[in-house]
């Protein structure tokens, strides 16, 4: 018969026998942010506002607790904690003002002042210390996708996506459409006092439904006294959610059509975005580790269309809040110090609202399917479908044929950036080769030079970045013109 302590010997050879439950990571992750509050779009030349900083910086400190701090529990893997490495992290948003201040702000809070570890010593001996108690400088790099977007009402005008243009212009002739303005018409022109300073009497209708409600929200935040806000008694509760469930509506209706995936334009670019930039830290075995791009509230509904995020929560066909975001996750069980592509997963997570205190963005799952967290390969095999990856595809799916579409190949095909969706030999899953990324299962065709999208420049500076740059001027100019009378 054992004794008590062979029995305790048994046990421990036993626990040691059992296999070891590894930690989860995050490897890297990808930020997409909408600005804070500002001033009104209608009134024109919009700004960021103090209320918007202050919420764009509380929600990147929460993202700080979340990714950069050592001890989190999503903390990714290898990025500095205190002092940020320029080489590990690449911000950027469109030539607007609202929303470069908005990512001025988040990275304010993503990385805050360092004290005297934000220092430098000289040759001679003598130690530098950085201004503002060791503020930290990160660059912030322009695209051109989405330029001007808080000083225009109209979605698409951004977009320059002639086919997206018209498809979103179809809505304003369809039933739907037709349904809502006739069933509101009486809604709207009661509203007049609040209204009759800014909008003429044939504004006031379900046409402008997002202009007037984010006229009359501005207002509620800022407006204190009644000769700035007249009538304000008329705004109760009841009207304004009315008022937002009618903006929502109008909006997700010309972000996104379900049998005209044109009309999600801007979320296709951001999928391919998104794409590039994770994959991006998989071929580099994790030197790259983290992306932030701001953008307007346009994108966010492009995308949940395209993700069938509507089919989890009817909420995802609503116009997030201000400093809403939402974001994409590497994450493994591997031990080995970077997996290979086989042992890695995403994890999509979105908030609505600024970020504060314990909160945290909560998972979805994506593309229909019923895991909360998709295999590397499923995701590039589902992003794929919806993604634009290069300027060529995006003059081909536009139909684009000035500016620089001009000698843009029709077909998408000649020359192309692969995403792996599988392991290969090598550690990571992904090898580099001469032309970008190489892969076997899932092609995307697309025009090389994509990892521009993240170059960054020094301090705050804003340089030209290479990006899709198929918003041209020249289309510009003619897409406001077809579809100004319908958008103002």
């Amino acid at each position: 018969m054992l004794s008590k302590a062979s029995y305790t010997l048994l046990a421990l050879l036993a626990l040691l026998a059992l296999p070891v439950v590894s930690a989860e990571r995050v490897l890297g992750a990808y930020i997409f942010a909408r600005h804070g509050d500002r001033t009104a779009k209608v009134l024109g030349k919009t700004r960021l506002t103090d209320l918007g900083y202050r919420e764009v910086y509380l929600t990147g400190s929460s993202y700080h607790g979340m990714y950069i701090t050592n001890s989190s529990a999503s903390h990714i893997q290898g990025i500095n904690a205190e002092i940020v490495s320029q080489s590990q992290i690449s911000a950027s948003a469109p030539v607007d003002t609202v929303l470069q201040n908005s990512a001025v702000g988040f990275l304010q809070g993503l990385y805050p002042p360092a004290g005297s570890s934000a220092t430098q010593t000289l040759r001679n001996g003598s130690t530098v210390e950085a201004p503002l108690d060791g503020y930290q400088l990160i660059p912030v790099s322009v695209v051109s996708t989405g330029t001007g977007s808080e000083d225009n009402s109209w979605l698409q005008d951004t977009s320059n996506c002639q086919k997206a243009i018209v498809s979103s212009n179809d809505y304003f002739a369809s039933a739907l459409y037709d349904s809502m303005l006739n069933s509101t018409a009486a809604f709207y022109q009661s509203l007049a006092p609040l209204l009759n300073r800014t909008f003429t009497a044939s504004q006031m209708s379900f046409k402008n439904a997002y202009t007037i409600f984010d006229y009359l929200n501005v207002a509620s935040i800022h407006n204190a006294s009644s000769s700035s806000f007249p009538s304000s008694d008329l705004l109760t509760s009841e009207v304004y959610y009315q008022l937002l469930a009618l903006a929502n509506s109008h909006e997700y209706n010309l972000a996104y059509n379900t049998s005209e995936p044109v009309r999600a334009i801007a979320g296709s670019l951001l999928a391919g975005e998104v794409l590039t930039a994770l994959n991006n830290t998989i071929a580099t075995n994790g030197k790259s580790k983290l992306t932030v791009q701001f953008g307007a509230y346009a994108t966010f509904l492009s995308y949940f269309g395209l993700a069938q995020l509507p089919a989890v929560s009817v909420n995802f066909t609503g116009i997030p809040d201000y400093a809403s975001s939402m974001a994409w996750e590497l994450v493994t069980n591997s031990t080995d110090s970077f997996p290979a592509s086989s042992d890695i997963s995403v994890r999509f997570l979105f908030h609505n609202g600024t970020l504060t205190g314990s909160a945290q963005p909560t998972v979805y799952p994506l593309y229909g399917q019923p895991t909360l967290v998709l295999p590397w390969s499923d995701f590039v095999t589902y992003t794929a479908k919806i993604a634009v990856t290069s300027q060529a595809q995006w003059c081909n799916v536009c139909g684009n044929t000035g500016g620089v579409c001009i000698n843009s190949s029709s077909s998408t095909a000649s020359t192309s950036t692969s995403f792996s969706a599988s392991a290969g030999s090598s550690k990571s899953g992904i090898s580099r080769a001469v032309a970008g990324v190489i892969g076997a299962m899932v092609t995307l065709a697309v025009i090389l030079g994509l990892e521009t999208l993240f170059l960054l420049v020094g301090g705050f500076r804003i340089s030209k970045r290479a990006v899709l740059s198929s918003q041209t001027r020249d289309s510009k100019d003619e897409s406001k013109d077809e579809s100004k009378d319908e958008s103002k």
